[in-house]
């Protein structure tokens, strides 16, 4: 049966093909029951659902109020947080349940406002607290009597059974806020909580936050009936940062008091995690992000020091933390160059290394006190799948190869009981979209959700992945290929596109539904092109070495990979070198201006997609991570700015940036024109009205059409009737 050819229309289509399936799927505290987001209809507005584990009977617990359900009616503060979080769904996008009630609590906060529901019958009913309107960074007690929140920058408390919200603070002003956390944390330290309840509920610790040493950055919204602007406190490379402190608010006068944390000037506030004995860990990281200290916290205020983290080049936070029942601290570093799992004793003294070798550790799912092990996933079966494994917290030696508890191949994603003797698993791989299951220590399963779809059903060719080599002529890399579908055997190889990122923290060579499902290259493959995706040294999960790629100077490593990567499938005879483009967005729109002007011979035709064009306009915490300071890297800044550049680039090169972006700002886009037209070249801007980092909604459909047009244009390939 012949393929339908996929459409701009299909493409722009939201969520992708099989990326449907249930999210932020968790246990409900009864155990015989889970909880999850979804929409039966497969569109992006969810519902919060509860599935039976007995019975197997699903029932909707809470549907979504209408404002929230398209994106023009959200507000501008549920706008900003979409952004540090990457969500694009609409409707009920986040819920959760009070771990230590008596009755099972729900809290589920929507359009600011926050709906609570407890009992044996949860879902028969949300109960509004009233008062409440703006809230942000809501938090439930672990014992589900009482909810805190962030209104209009004050954090205030209210009783789950109804009553008057209290008011804790009463300093907030412009660039001062409580019970927040502050842009630096949210988007590159993971950190979104700014408040954080006691184990035992009596006591709130929360982050003060003042911005106002930070410079302002105005965004104008333009597009609408009336300008409006907002304003943002942008912490640029080389400037100041937010000072954050702690306070400890007790809920038995609501009187808060500061605590003593000993912080470097201008660091970061990075973890924070509740103390099973009482009181709270906390972690501060130094600036140059070098040294992660931790402490620990009283109900009183004071702190004590337990240990310190070193690290030469920087220190990756995780979020793997945990205060074992017997006071012990479950840990993983990267000391060893890769992450890896140990246990210190309750004054913070390193006990033992579980785990070791040349893999890491990707997430810790569960602490099982029965069998006294700890179950995680990691890359221990190659860096292209993720897998469940367990290691006993009493192994005498690290241990190399751990048991595994998942079969299938491909890519799991796990969430763990409260015991460690059950877990949710979301699995899927290239040619299966995500099915869920419960599963148990003894080999049990149940499926909850099954795949629905395959890159068969869906008219998907499913990327071929191969290794290849880094410009070190030694260190491996992970490939995908998308083959164009008009090649004929024994023609001339086709035309070429490196869909290209190449930056830290990212991953995107895995044997995962998400690479098949990526609609803009299945469309430049069905039109074709042969699109490559390279994860080059300098992105993650391959250890701190193959990271340090990006150390001191951005661009130039992951360049030198990209294309040392397409001339070994030239040489092959699988890629045509004369006629090759490039497209990334982010980091990867500066990696295809940077590939443009390092390699003018390879890349003619290029779209850089929200690029950044010079490190010291984006934010301290990712930019002096890796650059370090300005003033003590000036070099590095300067051969890591595209601006540096323009005069290399001959090709024909396409920026489409968001109008309103508040993370890689449009100044960005519009430097790089400046720079091309003062060195006597032109190169085309699109801008994208009321659109910001990720473009959204209508846009999609705008910034894919353009991106194709210019790249099959500049690689001689005749456009789609839809776009001719």
């Amino acid at each position: 049966m012949k393929r339908r050819p996929l459409t701009l229309d299909d493409i722009a289509r939201r969520p992708e093909p099989g990326m449907d399936a249930p999210g932020s799927v968790t246990f409900a505290p009864d155990g015989r029951s889970i909880t999850y987001l979804f929409s039966p209809s497969g569109s992006l507005v969810r519902s919060l659902w509860r599935h039976d584990l007995v019975s197997g009977e699903r029932t909707e617990i809470a549907s979504p109020l209408p404002e929230t359900t398209r994106e023009e009616t959200l507000s501008r503060v549920e706008h900003l947080r979409r952004e540090r979080t990457g969500a694009i769904e609409l409707g009920v996008t986040s819920f959760s349940w009070a771990g230590d009630a008596q009755d099972p609590t729900l809290l589920l906060p929507m359009s600011g406002r926050l709906f609570v529901a407890s009992g044996q019958d949860v879902g028969r009913g949300l109960l509004e607290i009233p008062g409440v309107e703006h809230a942000c960074g809501a938090a439930l007690s672990p014992d589900g009597a009482i909810v805190s929140f962030s209104m209009g920058g004050e954090l205030y408390v209210a009783p789950v059974q109804g009553g008057t919200p209290k008011r804790i603070t009463n300093d907030a002003e412009e660039g001062v806020f409580n019970g927040l956390a502050e842009f630096a944390a949210m988007e590159e330290l993971d950190r979104f909580e700014g408040a954080w309840w006691s184990a035992d509920s009596r006591s709130l610790l929360f982050a003060h936050v003042d911005e106002r040493p930070i410079p302002t950055l105005t965004i104008t919204h333009a597009a609408g009936s009336e300008p409006l602007e907002e304003v943002h406190h942008y912490p640029f490379a080389g400037g100041p940062n937010a000072g954050v402190t702690l306070r400890v608010a007790s809920m038995s006068d609501s009187e808060w008091r500061e605590v003593v944390l000993p912080m470097e000037a201008e660091g970061y506030l990075a973890r924070v995690v509740a103390h099973s004995a009482g009181g709270w860990l906390a972690a501060v990281l130094s600036r140059d992000q070098r040294r992660l200290v931790w402490h620990r916290i009283a109900v009183d205020g004071s702190a004590e020091h337990l240990w310190t983290e070193e690290g030469d080049l920087w220190i990756n936070l995780d979020h793997d933390t945990q205060v074992l029942a017997d006071g012990r601290i479950l840990r993983s570093t990267e000391r060893s160059g890769f992450r890896h799992l140990e246990v210190r004793a309750a004054g913070g003294d390193l006990e033992r290394v579980l785990t070791r070798g040349a893999w890491m550790v990707a997430a810790v799912v569960a602490v099982g006190a029965r069998r006294n092990e700890v179950l995680f996933t990691a890359t221990r079966d190659g860096v292209l799948e993720r897998h469940l494994y367990a290691v006993s917290l009493d192994a005498d030696e690290p241990v190399a190869d751990p048991e595994r508890l998942t079969a299938e191949p491909g890519c799991h994603t796990l969430v763990g009981d409260a015991d460690g003797e059950r877990w949710i698993d979301t699995w899927s791989d290239l040619w299966h979209a995500p099915r869920v299951t419960v599963a148990t220590r003894d080999g049990e399963s149940q499926l909850i959700h099954e795949s629905s779809t395959t890159a068969e059903d869906a008219a998907l060719d499913p990327p071929e992945l191969v290794e290849l080599l880094a410009a070190d002529g030694r260190t491996p890399l992970k490939a995908a290929i998308y083959r164009s579908s008009t090649q004929v055997p024994g023609a001339d190889p086709a035309p070429t596109v490196l869909w290209v990122y190449g930056g830290p923290h990212w991953q995107y060579v895995r044997d995962d539904w998400e690479l098949t499902t990526y609609g803009l290259r299945q469309y430049l493959a069905q039109h074709g092109a042969t699109t490559v995706v390279v994860d080059s040294r300098g992105t993650a999960n391959r250890g701190l070495a193959f990271e340090s790629a990006v150390h001191r100077r951005m661009g130039w490593n992951e360049v030198a990979d990209q294309a040392t990567a397409l001339r070994q499938l030239a040489a092959r005879g699988e890629l045509d070198l004369g006629n090759v483009g490039v497209v990334g967005g982010s980091y990867g729109g500066f990696m295809a201006i940077m590939g443009m002007a390092l390699e003018p011979d390879l890349f003619e035709t290029g779209v850089a997609v929200a690029p950044v064009s010079e490190w010291t306009g984006y934010d301290t915490a990712y930019t002096e991570r890796y650059l370090g300071h300005p003033r003590e890297n000036p070099d590095g800044y300067r051969e890591s700015s595209a601006l540096t550049h323009v005069d290399a680039v001959h090709g024909d090169l396409l920026l489409i940036h968001g109008t309103v972006d508040e993370n890689v700002h449009l100044r960005h886009s519009e430097r790089l024109v400046e720079a091309f037209r003062a060195a006597g070249k032109e190169v085309a801007l699109v801008t994208l009205p009321e659109q910001r980092h990720r473009t959204r909604a209508g846009a999609i459909r705008i910034r894919e059409q353009r991106t194709i047009a210019h790249l099959l244009r500049g690689l001689g390939l005749p456009l789609p009737e839809e776009l001719s």
